[in-house]
């Protein structure tokens, strides 16, 4: 909430980058300039009150959950170099009990749900019209 505050009176936000091999902050950062357009993802971005207060359009990206854990079994293994017991482990005990807690819940907060994320083209279009036309009010 505070970057968004510093983004939006015009000031520049250093972000932090998140180093999932070694579970905490890397040392490096990302400066963030402000824009007239900002799209903010992440997990539990729907959740928080003050964040979506920020937002203009809503969106959740609706991914069937075999393929939500395919996509984190190939990426946990290439990119974090974790095993396949790890890996399954944590999106039993963990993963799976919060996205049904936290995230699947936050949909309800959406104003456009879309089903099939980028290969739904139609969807994607659509936003694209409504960005356009909030960028040039």
């Amino acid at each position: 909430v505070k970057h968004l505050d510093c983004l939006k009176a015009g000031q520049a936000i250093q972000k932090p980058i998140y180093n999932f091999e070694l579970h905490n902050r890397a040392e490096e950062i990302e400066t963030i300039y402000p824009r007239d357009v900002f799209i903010l993802e992440g997990l539990f971005v729907l959740n928080e009150s003050q964040i979506r207060e920020y937002c203009d359009i809503l969106v959740y990206v609706d991914t069937d959950a075999d393929i939500r854990f395919i996509r984190r079994l190939q990426r946990d293994m290439k990119e974090r170099g974790r095993s396949l017991d790890s890996i399954c482990n944590q999106y039993l005990t963990t993963v799976r009990p919060m996205h049904e807690q936290f995230i699947e819940t936050s949909k309800k907060y959406a104003h456009i749900i879309i089903p099939e994320g980028g290969s739904n083209t139609v969807a994607i279009d659509l936003l694209i019209t409504k960005i356009c036309s909030i960028v040039e009010e």
